[in-house]
């Protein structure tokens, strides 16, 4: 069997896998959204504002990778790997790249599903409003500004166990949300928040798909701070797998 058609049933069985907790589901798909309804529509400056909605809308859809991202690869990698299930399949023939890409591919899938009702509720309850390019643009620097939120979500998945990352996660989410601007919009912030904000991969990300949709230059240190942090948190990542790998089967 090939590697893709591995990756592929691999994909359909973790979706299966998930769907059989109806509420993490449920959670993925509607906590972004309400807090768009909580934080945003209620504030009808920036909602009837066509820019400042546009970027309300943008703020979240990154919070909803950013959450799948976390919670997708944290908790679902510390779970496994307090199962024998999650040892057995590492004993398999089959490449590792099939199950890497497909618990990708699927929390992906999620990711992608929880931009819908954002986009729909800014569509239809404020002014917010991007042409097809900048949609397909958008959606372009989101996948890519996600990386960091991926890799960090498997440093946490492989650093500790399950209900530690638990509560890891929590934290760096709502850190991450609150501190980068993804609730309240960084014009909101002291001088000395909106500095240390700039420091964070959600401030980043939020620009760099701000520039995507509505056009104009992306800060040096949005694009490097990505950069930056891909490259921290991805050998962190390899460095807690190599360590778990080891642990495991010496």
């Amino acid at each position: 069997m090939s590697t893709l058609r591995l990756t592929a049933l691999h994909t359909r069985y973790t979706l299966v896998e998930t769907f059989r907790v109806p509420i993490a589901v449920i959670g993925s798909l509607a906590f972004p959204a309400l807090a768009f309804l909580f934080f945003i529509v209620p504030q009808r400056v920036v909602a009837d504002d066509p820019v400042f909605a546009t970027q309300a809308v943008i703020q979240l859809m990154v919070f909803a990778l950013m959450s799948n991202a976390l919670f997708g690869f944290g908790i679902s990698i510390a779970q496994a790997r307090e199962t024998p299930w999650d040892p057995y399949l590492r004993t398999l023939p089959a490449p590792a790249v099939a199950r890497i890409l497909a618990q990708v591919l699927s929390t992906g899938t999620l990711g992608l599903a929880a931009l819908i009702p954002v986009l729909v509720l800014g569509a239809t309850l404020t002014q917010a409003h991007a042409d097809a390019a900048g949609l397909v643009l958008g959606l372009l620097a989101l996948a890519a500004s996600a990386l960091p939120f991926l890799f960090a979500g498997i440093a946490i998945g492989y650093a500790m166990p399950m209900k530690v990352a638990i509560a890891v996660v929590q934290i760096v989410m709502f850190a991450l949300a609150f501190g980068g601007g993804l609730f309240l919009p960084p014009v909101m912030f002291p001088g000395w928040l909106d500095v240390l904000s700039r420091f964070l991969p959600s401030r980043q990300a939020r620009e760099v798909v701000i520039a995507a949709v509505q056009g104009g230059e992306v800060p040096w240190w949005a694009w490097g701070g990505i950069l930056a942090w891909c490259a921290v948190l991805l050998t962190l990542a390899l460095v807690l797998y190599r360590r778990d790998e080891g642990r495991r089967f010496r």
